[in-house]
């Protein structure tokens, strides 16, 4: 049973609509960001110090680590020394995949580092109501894209040759057009004959699929992706008689990534006779960027051993060069046999490439600690409770074109932005951490809560973690050791359709961390 649509087709819902706005541009749009690309660089658990991950990342109001700089940089101002810090760490990555029904895991390890840099702490010489000020520089690991994912299953609803069929017939695109124009996916499509035109009378009245979805198909997703978003922080904060903390940051978030993505549908039947064996489709892409924001915070003492925190994140605005490359291998048996045809083959030997700028979604941190024996000298203190409140707008994400004059790509973001706004929503996050002391000795636990950021109920997500760590401080050093495991559930889709509704693998992750900390006064 083959799936035709014909060119006079007509939607009506609002998401349909945006999402056939989506499917009008052109040659590289036809082929640009999806929504989760927006929650790529927004939906993580930020890192570390060894001390910052073992409290659950509670590091708003406590103060007295280089981690402040990316939380509430009023933080900082705590310290009055000079201070060096290196963490180096590793991630264990465990994925289970169910996809209709059929379960499949797969493990990835990478090396990864977390707050690493200077902090520059001065008295203040002559008496005054500043009693001190801080100057920090930093780099740090807020998330690490190093993943390997695979799935597969049996699917007699959908095809992924369907958001080919609905591309074509909702653009009106002639067979030329079809066969040049979108580069990417369904001009290798249409070259393969997974994608055929239908014409009567010698007119063109619309685009079947070669895929006998009525009988099923077995489907299977493997996808490799590398990199990680760090950000490089300068920070100041000032100290106010040691009752009031106020800071500031300024932060250049610099981003890599890279997915190589295959995937394959195979005729479930073998019927050699119904036109089609199966297809493969293989995609390769690099994504760099670099933004800029700002994070202001304040950090209070209403009482000698209590601290309030408050901080505000701006939205980072990054740009980004996205490079890509795609080839597709169908065998339609009988109809048109084996066919391979790859995007270079269209782009003159070249790889796709797009510019473009997002605008990452704002955050607010309320934040409360309470210290044990609260005195100057930190060897005596005996611990401490703290929590942050985090809120995340991740519905407020926004893309855009890096070229003023582009009109068709203004219309593609406005409209993916619009999809963005109804496909997201705000979340709460929580972290919740203590410490307890034994003179030079330190034990500490933590855990975290991270909200679903899917407006749609039937996505199930949630981030959390649970952590723990030892410290040794002594004679102007310290080491810190933290181990964090972090259950994130998630959703995976293979492709996206209008006419149908979305299939998709419930995903869970476990990632373990392990992270060392290192530093000495200078």
């Amino acid at each position: 049973m083959l799936n035709v649509i014909f060119l006079s087709k007509q939607q009506s819902m609002k998401k349909n609509f945006l999402l056939l706005l989506l499917s009008i541009c052109t040659v590289i749009y036809s082929n640009a960001q999806v929504p989760d690309d927006a929650l790529r660089n927004a939906w993580f658990l930020p890192g570390g110090t060894a001390r910052n991950i073992a409290i659950g990342g509670a590091m708003g109001s406590l103060g007295g680590d280089i981690t402040a700089n990316n939380i509430n940089p009023a933080g900082i101002g705590l310290f009055k020394t000079k201070e060096l810090v290196l963490s180096p760490g590793f991630m264990l990555n465990n994925n289970k995949l169910n996809y209709h029904g059929e379960e499949s895991s797969l493990k990835k390890n990478a090396f990864s580092y977390g707050a690493t840099g200077i902090i520059i702490g001065t008295p203040n010489p002559y008496k005054g109501v500043w009693t001190s000020s801080a100057f920090s520089v930093s780099v740090n690991q807020l998330a690490s894209f190093n993943n390997h994912t695979y799935y597969k299953g049996f699917n007699n609803n959908s095809s992924y040759s369907e958001q080919y069929l609905e591309e074509l017939v909702r653009d009106g695109a002639s067979p030329q057009a079809a066969e040049s124009n979108y580069i990417f996916g369904s001009s290798l499509a249409y070259r393969t004959y997974l994608i055929d035109s239908v014409n009567e009378n010698g007119q063109l009245t619309g685009y079947k699929s070669l895929v006998p979805v009525g009988t099923g198909i077995n489907q299977e997703r493997d996808e490799t992706t590398k990199g990680s978003y760090n950000e490089i922080s300068l920070a100041f904060a000032g100290n106010l008689q040691d009752k009031l903390y106020v800071g500031a940051s300024i932060n250049l978030p610099v981003v890599s990534y890279t997915r190589d993505l295959w995937f394959k549908e195979t005729d479930a039947t073998n019927d050699a006779n119904n036109n089609f064996d199966f297809s493969e489709f293989n995609e390769h892409t690099t994504s760099n960027g670099i933004g800029i924001n700002a994070k202001f915070g304040l950090i209070y003492k209403p009482q000698n051993n209590i601290r309030l925190g408050l901080a505000i994140h701006t939205p980072s605005y990054i740009g980004f060069k996205d490079r890509i490359r795609a080839d597709m291998t169908t065998n339609t048996e009988a109809y048109a046999g084996l066919r391979t045809s790859k995007s270079d083959d269209l782009n003159s030997g070249n790889p796709g490439e797009r510019n473009y700028s997002l605008l990452t979604p704002w955050r607010v941190i309320g934040s409360a600690s309470f210290v044990f024996n609260e005195v100057a000298d930190t060897r005596k203190q005996k611990g401490f409770i703290t929590a942050d409140l985090e809120y995340v707008n991740y519905r407020g994400a926004r893309f855009s074109t890096s070229n003023p004059d582009d009109q068709t790509g203004k219309d593609y973001y406005t409209s993916l932005n619009d999809i963005v706004k109804d496909y997201y929503k705000g979340a709460i996050n929580v972290r919740i951490g203590g410490e307890l002391k034994f003179d030079v000795l330190a034990v500490r636990l933590g855990g975290a809560y991270y909200g679903n950021p899917y407006a749609d109920k039937a996505l199930k997500a949630s981030r959390i973690m649970g952590s723990g760590g030892i410290g040794y401080r002594n004679h102007g050093y310290f080491i810190d050791l933290t181990y964090a495991q972090t259950i994130n559930k998630d959703v995976s889709f293979p492709y996206r359709l209008n006419d149908k509704p979305n299939t998709f693998a419930d995903w869970k992750n476990n990632r373990g961390n392990l992270v060392l900390t290192f530093g000495f006064k200078i």
